[in-house]
């Protein structure tokens, strides 16, 4: 049973939506991803954020873009944690789906990770899971201790050989 749903307006998102399902099979979570559009199919829209909570799904990452409205509509039925992802557009650059997102009216809030931020999502929703699962917030300190190695590596390969022949 997926704790976490990935749902996305357009096939045109899954080179970002792919990044929280990377990070989340990474950690061990499952999840279940669907493309549909809030606003070309409400219907198919409505029945999946209405089920979603008796499916097991715990978190939703909605990734979105232009005006955005797959997160806001997620969390507005959806009784339990929204993240959204906002796209990056070609007309705004993403600034649209951005303010679409996170301009939620009060009371029905979605976190909102940075414009493309398909990776931070899925660890966001990791995050939310792990207030309640000791084995998967070990896993998160290990992730982040892998982090911290891969600077340090860095750092050394720079103090090594300097600037011009990093």
């Amino acid at each position: 049973m997926p704790q976490v749903g990935i749902v996305m307006g357009s096939d045109s998102d899954m080179p970002v939506m792919r990044k929280a399902a990377e990070v989340l099979e990474e950690l061990g979570i499952s999840f279940s991803m669907r493309i549909i559009s809030a606003h070309r199919e409400p219907d198919v829209f409505f029945e999946y954020a209405k089920n979603a909570e008796a499916e097991g799904i715990k978190v939703i990452i909605a990734g979105a873009g232009m005006a955005a409205h797959l997160p806001g509509m997620c969390a507005a039925i959806f009784p339990m944690p929204v993240i959204g992802i906002p796209m990056h557009t070609t007309s705004l650059g993403g600034r649209d789906s951005l303010y679409s997102i996170v301009q939620m009216p009060s009371g029905i809030p979605v976190a909102t990770v940075a414009i493309g931020g398909g990776t931070n999502a899925g660890l966001l929703a990791a995050k939310i899971l792990a207030t309640s699962d000791e084995k998967l917030l070990e896993k998160l300190k290990a992730y982040s201790q892998t982090l911290k190695e891969a600077v340090e590596k860095k750092d050394a390969k720079l103090q090594e050989c300097g600037y011009k022949e990093y």
